[in-house]
């Protein structure tokens, strides 16, 4: 152990400050050293001591004479490494070259670990080298593309269901050399697959299962976005569901036609929508609802599911904005304007459902109370809890009014 200890010293010591590095500067320093060993505990007469106990078949000690010191073995193995890389930079160098350093330490743990088998890697603190992986090859780096009618051959099934849906009628008239390359536009190469006889993930093709986890979501979003990256997916890089890893795949249907637009994995929209948003199902069979279940209107009249640089991934600028979409009475201008209702609908409203008419949070005259705390003038239980319509009974107008004499939304 102490010498392998030594040999980042004794690499380091062998460094000159003016010039690179030379195998001439080793055996000088192991020279001297070896004067010195006498005199102390010296590390490279350590170093000697144990290669000279070593058996004589040790490929450390391999042709060594008897008259050799102990560090011999040491310079036959640099200058091995030495003799074919190129000369070092001279003394006159403004610069030293690192790389050529690095090497020739590289070279002394090589030479540790021949002399003590198991030893774990010598730590360098003054000369740290950044040890870099192989390159990961792709599966695919040699595959070459085979053309869709090979992939018939097997997939016969597939084939017959892809040709009914919108893709596949495109890709029968294509427009594009994307479009041309068919299946293996979105499955990549397919010769190694072939090769090997096919099967799931074989050769390198590539699967869109949601229990694949070969990819990340992320690469198999990127080739569906090679051709889909405009329109309402403009805003698709950090929305909601890309950042929630969420798969094209988990709410679109590419081999099979299921829904009438938008190639869905349900017939219904707002079935896709439901595989993970559970609470807006319950809220759409309240008894006052959005016209969802009636097929009337659907979630994407006001949500983008590919993102928005809105809250809530909504298409108009404000909760508001969308709502006047279909409520375009409610927009106004006004001459007396309601402030909580300008302000936000949702103030008043569930959108996504409720058990009160109207859609509203809360029943009248409570709603009205979470802002008017004062006691009403005319006040009584009757008008105001039980009978009709409570506050809208005289304030008909609440969401404004365009009457001289409506600051109280009477009229």
């Amino acid at each position: 152990m102490l010498a392998l200890v030594c040999l980042p010293v004794l690499a380091w010591s062998a460094w000159p400050q003016s010039s690179s590095f030379r195998v001439e500067d080793i055996r000088a320093a192991l020279d001297e050293s070896n004067r010195a060993a006498a005199a102390g505990n010296d590390p490279v007469a350590a170093l000697a001591n144990y290669t000279a106990s070593l058996p004589d078949g040790h490929p450390a000690v391999h042709g060594m004479d008897a008259g050799e010191g102990g560090h011999q073995p040491l310079l036959d193995f640099v200058e091995q490494f030495e003799a074919g890389r190129p000369k070092p930079v001279s003394a006159a160098s403004a610069h030293h070259d690192a790389g050529a350093r690095d090497s020739v330490l590289a070279n002394l743990m090589e030479f540790a670990r021949e002399i003590a088998p198991g030893t774990p890697n010598i730590q360098l603190a003054a000369a740290a080298k950044v040890v870099k992986s192989a390159p990961k090859i792709a599966a695919d780096a040699e595959a070459t593309f085979v053309g869709s009618q090979v992939c018939l051959g097997c997939h016969t099934t597939q084939a017959a269901s892809f040709n009914l849906t919108v893709m596949g009628r495109i890709f029968r008239n294509p427009r594009n050399a994307q479009e041309k390359g068919g299946c293996e536009t979105c499955h990549g190469a397919g010769s190694l697959h072939v090769k090997a006889g096919g099967g799931r993930g074989v050769g390198g093709i590539i699967s869109f299962r949601k229990n694949d986890a070969s990819r990340p979501v992320a690469d198999n979003n990127a080739i569906c976005l090679s051709c889909h990256d405009k329109g309402e997916r403009h805003y698709w890089q950090g929305s909601t569901h890309e950042s929630r890893d969420v798969a094209c795949t988990d709410c679109h249907t590419v081999m099979t036609r299921v829904s009438v637009r938008g190639q869905l994995k349900t017939e219904r929209e707002a079935e896709t929508c439901y595989q993970c948003h559970k609470d807006r199902r319950m809220q759409a069979q309240r008894s006052s609802h959005m016209p969802l279940r009636e097929g009337k209107m659907t979630c994407t009249s006001c949500h983008n599911p590919h993102g928005s640089a809105n809250d809530a991934m909504l298409k108009q600028v404000s909760v508001n904005d969308n709502c006047y979409q279909c409520h375009a009475e409610k927009r106004g201008p006004f001459l007396w304007e309601h402030p909580p209702v300008r302000e936000n609908c949702l103030n008043c409203h569930e959108a996504h459902g409720s058990n009160l008419e109207y859609l509203l949070k809360v029943q009248r005259p409570r709603l009205c109370q979470d802002c008017h705390s004062i006691g009403h003038p005319s006040q009584s239980p009757l008008v105001n809890t039980a009978f009709n319509r409570s506050c809208n009974n005289c304030h008909s107008q609440i969401h404004g009014s365009n009457h001289p004499s409506g600051v109280l939304f009477q009229r």
